[in-house]
């Protein structure tokens, strides 16, 4: 690996805004804000919207599209077969 070229990795905190949650990883994201962690130290911070613990999938809340459907219901409403 060239020396200079490549950011940064260091110890970063992500927090979640939506579930009120945040874990600490590494990472070359940067950030001016800095929090202090668990173990007393400082570290950046990077909020984001959206996370394991607030996504649909990861929760269980996801809902599957019923999309077989929809369009059987098209097919119905409005008839098969195009052509004009």
């Amino acid at each position: 690996m060239r020396k200079g070229i490549h950011p940064e990795y260091r110890p970063v905190v992500f927090r979640d805004r939506a579930a009120d949650y945040a874990f600490l990883t590494r990472s070359t994201m940067t950030s001016e804000r800095t929090i202090e962690w668990e173990d007393g130290r400082t570290y950046p911070v990077v909020d984001v919207e959206i996370s394991n613990v607030s996504h649909p999938f990861y929760t269980g809340t996801a809902r599957v599209m019923d999309t077989a459907g929809r369009v059987e219901r098209f097919e119905r409403r409005y008839g098969k077969g195009g052509g004009a």
